[in-house]
């Protein structure tokens, strides 16, 4: 296991990669390229200056996070070939530099919906969430109160230019149902996954967040059926998941020990987010502290089955609070991410000793 921090590039952060350096055990990053329009190539100057600007720091750049797919590609439109030629190409491009996962997602339009980017806890810190009833009918209402709430910085999935279009992306999506969006993702995954296994890396799918329906786009990446799918229609260690423990228990019925204990028994978890939820009541949550006992989720019965079923490969601690007066982008502030992270490294400490007798 190998701890990592999600990071936007000097030019999108107010944290820097010396201060990511100083949290314990801290190993890599994860890394991404936030101007690159969705849909075309990573060029390779880019990935080695992002790379060498990391290694500089004392961390590695092993992980991607947010390769975006381009709606063509989800939606089946006669120009997705190009967009996957681009991709294949990116996939190459980030091959040459070392970069062993790719994580993405294949969430139509919105990459995850919160209603509630500030949320207030009882201790006073601010946390995203998402409540039923505060999500708007309207997709544009939701789309000004991300903006309203982002501090400024712009948010993975919710580039403007793109959510600029979102009536037009909705009309597009109106005849794409869980059928044509796995078809789709079927074709984009013959397409790109041979690529993968030349260059040696690894796709890593997001889970949909939230893992069911909203404004009626179809989820096709949300429980455990959806993911022994993707596993099998294009066999290939290549052809894995990011398994985000937040995002796949937003749904009750998903047991989250039991999914992360099966596919790192398959080695298909080359990535996890690992975070917790608190339900308020029946699907709405906050995303809480990390530790067990603040949320929904027993974190050292996760950790315990991913140490038990074998898992190799990076971890990050997913959003965290805002503490101690911090702003930034909501959910990645430094302090609450970089006590996650001593606390997911504490526990597999545990698991690692217990093991040794």
């Amino acid at each position: 296991m190998e701890m990592t921090f999600r990071w936007y590039g000097s030019q999108e952060e107010k944290i820097t990669l010396e201060e990511i350096r100083q949290i314990p055990a801290m190993k890599g990053i994860v890394g991404t390229l936030m101007d690159i329009p969705v849909g075309e190539v990573w060029p390779k100057e880019r990935i080695k200056s992002l790379k060498e600007e990391i290694e500089a720091a004392g961390l590695t750049l092993k992980v991607i996070e947010s390769v975006n797919v381009h709606d063509a590609i989800k939606i089946g439109l006669p120009s997705r070939d190009r967009y996957i030629a681009n991709y294949q190409q990116t996939i190459r491009n980030l091959a040459a530099f070392g970069i062993e996962v790719i994580c993405y997602n294949f969430m139509p339009v919105f990459d995850w919906v919160k209603s509630d980017l500030d949320y207030r806890l009882s201790d006073g810190s601010s946390t995203l969430a998402y409540i039923a009833a505060d999500i708007p009918e309207d997709p544009e209402e939701i789309i000004k109160k991300v903006e309203n709430s982002s501090n400024d910085f712009e948010l993975p999935g919710w580039e403007p230019e793109r959510l600029a279009q979102v009536k037009e992306l909705l009309q597009a999506y109106k005849e794409v149902d869980e059928a044509k969006l796995r078809e789709n993702f079927a074709y984009f995954l013959k397409a790109i996954i041979p690529t993968c296994e030349e260059v040696g890396i690894k796709m890593a799918v997001h889970p949909d967040d939230p893992p069911y329906s909203i404004f009626g786009l179809p989820r096709i990446v949300k429980n455990r059926e959806d993911l022994d799918w993707i596993c099998q229609v294009v066999d290939s260690p290549a052809n894995g998941i990011t398994l985000c423990t937040g995002s796949i228990a937003e749904d009750p019925a998903n047991n989250v020990y039991e999914i992360m204990a099966e596919f790192c028994q398959r080695d298909r978890i080359p990535f996890a987010h690992v975070r917790n939820i608190k339900f308020i009541q029946e699907k709405d949550f906050y995303e809480a502290p990390h530790k067990s006992e603040y949320g929904s989720l027993d974190m050292y019965r996760i950790l315990k089955a991913m140490y038990d079923n074998g898992f190799n490969g990076y971890i990050r601690p997913d959003h965290g609070r805002m503490i101690w007066g911090e702003t930034g982008r909501p959910g990645y502030g430094l302090y609450d991410r970089a006590l996650g992270a001593v606390y997911l490294n504490g526990l597999w400490e545990a698991l690692e000793k217990e093991n040794q007798k």
